[in-house]
């Protein structure tokens, strides 16, 4: 399976929604869609699911276009609908049909899909009366059921509560060891768990396309974090002064400190420290977490 982006544009009126995009997404990768809201990543996912055409360049899967590959896709909305009063079991019935498939083959597959996402002892109760972590879970289902070789996710748990949101997590995290996804979100903690890949957007231009690995190591920098107590931060302005020392910032009790070579420095700056008395609560290397990196690259 592969799925191939190429210069798609999508413009609204006079905002250009999508702008000049392109990726690749191979099978058994699991990738994150980034980017504030109004980036355009469900505009984007839209055109991956062929909901909506692009005004430029195409979307191919396995090397044929987007409209012919349909039964390939499968398409979690942001806020599955679903009619309350039918029990799931009926719903994942009538969106088989709905996806052409056969009855008999529906009927088949919907204990084995129900028992995967964890709803299969309320298979026969009513949807209206699930959760929103239960109802995503069956709209994750009926993505699954007829087998495709794509997911696609649109923001699947950022309108759920933290209980709903790490069932749903701990459902990818399980189903993308069969699948190949692609999700947006902007709970980063959420993407750093699930995806391998990262895929940033601003303005509906891509800014990076990376694993997670390679961002963190780009963007990380040779940075110490001290936290002491009140009385010691008068030792900042010894610490301005050192010559290895390129930055300083400060947040409450914690001290960031960027230095020149975080494995020959990082023990002269303690050695320091301990020299003028500083009472240190803790000493450690600082990583930047996907949230800063996202504010340095995204929110501009």
């Amino acid at each position: 399976m592969k799925l191939e982006i190429k210069h798609v544009k999508k413009a609204y009126k006079d905002k250009m929604a999508v702008n000049d995009f392109s990726m690749e997404l191979n099978a058994g990768e699991c990738v994150g869609l980034i980017g504030p809201n109004g980036a355009g990543k469900s505009t984007l996912l839209k055109m991956i699911t062929d909901m909506i055409k692009p005004d430029e360049g195409e979307v191919l899967l396995n090397g044929k276009k987007i409209a012919q590959m349909k039964r390939e896709i499968g398409y979690l909305p942001q806020y599955p609908n679903f009619y309350h009063w039918m029990t799931a079991r009926e719903t994942l019935a009538f969106m088989g049909q709905l996806s052409g498939l056969q009855k008999e083959e529906v009927i088949h597959s919907i204990s084995e899909i129900l028992a995967k996402v964890g709803l299969r002892e309320v298979g026969d109760s009513k949807v209206g009366t699930f959760s929103g972590g239960m109802k995503q879970r069956l709209g994750i289902a009926q993505a699954l059921l007829h087998k495709p070789a794509l997911i696609v996710m649109d923001e699947p748990v950022s309108a759920l509560d933290p209980i709903g949101r790490r069932e749903v997590v701990n459902l990818i995290r399980d189903i993308k060891q069969d699948t190949t996804i692609i999700l947006s979100t902007h709970i980063l903690s959420d993407a750093e768990e699930i995806c391998e890949r990262f895929v940033m957007i601003r303005n509906g231009i891509k800014i990076e396309d990376t694993t997670v690995g390679e961002l963190f190591a780009r963007n990380n920098k040779n940075k110490l974090s001290i936290h002491c107590t009140a009385k010691d931060l008068k030792w900042i302005d010894t610490a301005k002064k050192l010559p290895y020392v390129r930055e300083i910032e400060v947040t409450g009790h914690r001290i960031d400190i960027e230095v020149e070579n975080i494995q020959t420095d990082k023990n002269r700056v303690l050695e320091n420290a301990l020299v003028h008395e500083v009472d240190i609560v803790k000493f450690e290397i600082h990583t930047d977490t996907l949230e800063e990196i996202f504010l340095q690259l995204v929110v501009k």
